[in-house]
């Protein structure tokens, strides 16, 4: 008898990975007639029938498989994107080192398995090589890559030394640091390594003439001229640097980031102004900002949490009231931030001329807007803390109005455009194929704090990151 071509329903069930879906698409095949004439179900319509209810943990489960599954056997850092194979993110290993810690809160692993999979992670950038050659180099002075290679985890082309993405390692190293706190082998070699990372990195060597800290270094060109001044992402950075017992920088530099902030009124808020909700999102996944002000916010009468709950409420008014006319924009269905984007073209639309772009900072501020209609689920996931009432119903709408479209077996796909429907398989628009790393961590990390407090509550705990605030002068609410 020849052999017959496997439907394609069973090949989905070889080929993917167990994410518990599979019986009840087995007990669909089931159900099939015996017929030989009968219709051949597709996997993509069996996927969608076995569409499991929004729920964050379900979300969060998927998610927090990205990191679990897709780090790298070898190396064990995490990918930058799947399932286009491209390089690991340093920045994307940091939120899966607080991933897995959020994956034993949950239940999803054990404390062993999480422990045994950080400390493999943990030795490896400990060994990584680090020194000023151009090649064959991890990093330089502890700081890292911005992305390595897949293969012996070394600098990726040419990309720059990034202060930013080693920050955001760091406060992942030092969140394992907090939780596995436990007297025996294993617990105790994870905090030795993490401090050990921590205290290497020469945070005042990056420091420039101006008392910022420069954005990158490569070995061809020295440092970037761009350095990190406020209103962004970067506060976790500073805070980490000011906090370090080997290589602090001076606790002036805190003053001179906030010298640089852009208060204003935008869509019916007033706040310090960053256009991208990345930038609001990134440091209040480790840090708790809630009842604590520096002397700007003490000024301003709000603390950093409002001021990103305003951000988020700007965001999403400015996307419900949609003033560029995109397809999809609604209520529920909004968020700008950095994210991937069909590509970069220029095209005509019902509503004119537009470029739409690839991978792109998207958001809008006073004095900065990008908007092609690219949405990203990021944008509400990782602000689910600040505003869930408008967050929430946003990650249900999408993910009960677009599934399979936008959501596979790692949760949220990046991003998706509807006005874009150029091209094959764009017909009713565009949707990402690919996962981003630090685009996952924030809805996995972000959700849990929501949710419990728990991320928050372990860096509570680092006194490195305490005497950072104390030297920023952070304070209780007056």
């Amino acid at each position: 008898m020849p052999t017959q071509p496997m439907p394609p329903i069973l090949l989905k069930i070889k080929t993917r990975k167990n994410t518990g879906i599979f019986p009840m698409l087995i007990g669909l095949l089931l159900l099939l007639p015996a017929c030989g004439n009968a219709p051949t179900e597709t996997a993509a319509t069996a996927f969608q029938k076995t569409q499991p209810p929004f729920s964050l943990d379900e979300l969060q489960r998927r998610t927090f498989n990205y990191f679990w599954e897709l780090a790298d056997p070898n190396n064990f850092q995490i990918s930058d994107r799947y399932p286009t194979e491209t390089f690991s993110s340093i920045a994307a290993t940091g939120f899966g080192l607080t991933g897995y810690l959020v994956g034993v809160e949950r239940g999803y692993i054990s404390r062993k398995e999480a422990a045994e999979r950080v400390l493999q992670t943990l030795r490896v950038l400990k060994n990584l090589p680090q020194g000023d050659a151009p090649k064959g180099m991890s990093g330089h002075r502890g700081f890292f890559y911005h992305f390595l290679k897949n293969d012996d985890a070394t600098r990726y082309k040419n990309v720059e030394l990034s202060t930013m993405d080693t920050g955001l390692l760091m406060a992942g190293i030092l969140s394992a640091r907090s939780f596995f706190a436990e007297k025996n082998e294993a617990e105790n070699e994870i905090r030795e390594l993490a401090d050990f990372l921590y205290r290497r990195v020469e945070w005042d060597w990056a420091l420039n003439e101006n008392g910022r800290l420069s954005m990158g270094w490569r070995p061809e060109s020295g440092f970037i001229e761009s350095d990190w001044r406020g209103y962004n992402e970067a506060m976790i950075l500073l805070l980490l640097a000011m906090g370090s017992p080997t290589h602090p920088i001076p606790a002036e530099s805190w003053e001179e980031w906030c010298g640089t902030y852009e208060w204003a009124g935008f869509q019916g808020q007033e706040f310090v102004q960053f256009h991208s909700l990345f930038g609001h999102q990134y440091s209040q996944l480790y840090i708790d900002f809630r009842g604590i002000q520096d002397g700007y916010m003490r000024q301003k009468g709000i603390d950093y949490f409002e001021n990103s709950r305003r951000a988020t409420l700007a965001n999403h008014s400015y996307c419900t009231a949609n003033p560029k006319g995109f397809k999809g924009y609604a209520e529920n269905c909004w968020g700008l931030t950095a994210c991937d984007g069909p590509r970069n073209q220029q095209a005509d639309t019902s509503i004119g001329k537009w470029l739409f772009k690839g991978y792109a900072a998207r958001g809008v501020s006073p004095s900065y807007a990008f908007d092609d209609g690219t949405i990203s689920p990021t944008a509400a996931g990782g602000s689910i803390a600040f505003a869930p009432e408008i967050c929430l119903p946003a990650l249900r709408f999408m993910w009960e109005h677009f599934y399979p479209k936008l959501v596979g077996e790692y949760g949220f796909k990046d991003a998706f455009n509807l006005s874009y429907t150029f091209g094959e398989g764009n017909k009713n628009g565009w949707f990402d194929k690919d996962y981003i790393g630090i685009d996952q961590g924030p809805i996995l990390l972000q959700t849990e704090n929501h949710r419990s407090g728990f991320v928050w509550g372990l860096m509570k705990k680092n006194e490195y990151l305490k005497r950072g605030l104390e030297r920023a002068g952070f304070e209780p609410l007056r």
